[in-house]
């Protein structure tokens, strides 16, 4: 659920990312003192954090996607380094090992879905922004207030349960009616625009932003442009 009021929009099924991660404080030690989180329930939590310095991570406790916002961090496992800087992001599997360096001026969201065993990949792997896309099912028709869109997308990372996954999507123009949402998503926008619309309001992001839809209620989708993302979510199958 959601319990803070920092990037909490007019639409109740969306948080703004960038406007709520600052709350997040320095700290020395990957796992403890991460911000109050965004959204929290007990297939997925998404908080800010802020780690300072370098430490080591022995055994990671669940899967993890990490989006940095500002700064550097880097990600060091047995068969790979990885660098990001602002605006990448990673996978982290359950039980993978990892050394961290962060820059005194890093802030990052991390995405925390609870599991037992790791996924398709089991050392951490980077969000690759510029992978093929593959065709993949567009919003049910009875949906869609308009043309049925044409989209793709790719998972870098998919958990053991199939559950969560995280990688790039991109859709021509489609417009939704809103509509109950199972999954929590995280969603840094790479390319286009687009207006989430609920009984209450409605917020409009674009390029570059960072946005959060949760599990309720749900919201309309309004795109009428090109649309490419970065995507981390939990969805429950069934």
């Amino acid at each position: 659920m959601t319990t803070l009021e920092a990037g909490q929009t007019a639409v109740g099924a969306v948080v703004d990312i960038r406007a709520y991660a600052p709350i997040a404080k320095p700290l020395a030690d990957w796992l403890d003192g991460r911000a109050a989180p965004a959204f929290a329930d007990d297939k997925a939590v998404v908080s800010a954090f802020s780690p300072r310095g370098e430490g080591q991570v022995t055994a990671l406790p669940t899967d993890e996607f990490v989006l940095v916002l500002t700064g550097r961090l880097e990600i060091a496992a047995e068969d790979a380094t990885l660098a990001l800087g602002p605006d990448e992001c990673c996978a982290l599997p359950f039980g993978c090992s990892f050394g961290w360096k962060a820059s005194d001026d890093l802030l990052a969201v991390v995405y925390s879905a609870p599991t037992d065993r790791a996924g398709n990949r089991t050392t951490p792997v980077m969000i690759d922004k510029n992978a093929p896309l593959n065709p993949s099912s567009p919003p049910a028709n009875e949906n869609l207030l308009g043309e049925v869109p044409t989209c793709r997308g790719f998972s870098d990372y998919v958990s053991a349960n199939a559950e969560f996954c995280a990688g790039t999507w991109d859709s021509t123009p489609y417009h939704r009616k809103q509509i109950p949402y199972r999954q929590v998503e995280l969603m840094l926008l790479m390319e286009g625009a687009v207006t989430f619309t609920d009984g209450n309001g409605s917020v409009s992001f674009r390029k570059g932003d960072v946005c959060m839809f949760v599990r309720g209620d749900g919201c309309a989708w309004l795109s009428e442009e090109y649309v490419k993302k970065v995507f981390a979510t939990q969805r429950p199958l069934g």
